[in-house]
């Protein structure tokens, strides 16, 4: 395969990848602006699975060799904090 297609395969697949992180950032701002209203396990279980998957989505890159494996912990790090945050959120909630 040469470089040219390569680079360009990999930006595809850098794309992709943060448009599916963008999505679950999405999701976790939706219930840190509801967080006052309610607490929803079934929107917890969503987060959880949709980071999941886009943890084995990165694990396919790195392993295809799309993306560097630093930055693919680079997409799961940030979503994890802000999903520690809202897990955080939601605790000080409940306990007040």
């Amino acid at each position: 395969m040469s470089s040219d297609v390569l680079l360009s395969l990999s930006q595809k697949a850098l794309h992709l990848l943060q448009e599916d992180a963008d999505k679950i950032e999405k999701l976790i701002e939706v219930q840190m602006e509801n967080l006052t209203t309610r607490k929803c396990p079934l929107y917890e279980e969503v987060l959880d699975t949709q980071i999941y998957g886009l943890s084995r989505e990165i694990d396919f890159a790195i392993r295809a060799e799309l993306i560097t494996e630093s930055t693919g912990k680079q997409i799961l790090v940030k979503l994890e904090r802000n999903l520690a945050t809202l897990y955080e959120a939601m605790e000080l909630q409940n306990k007040g």
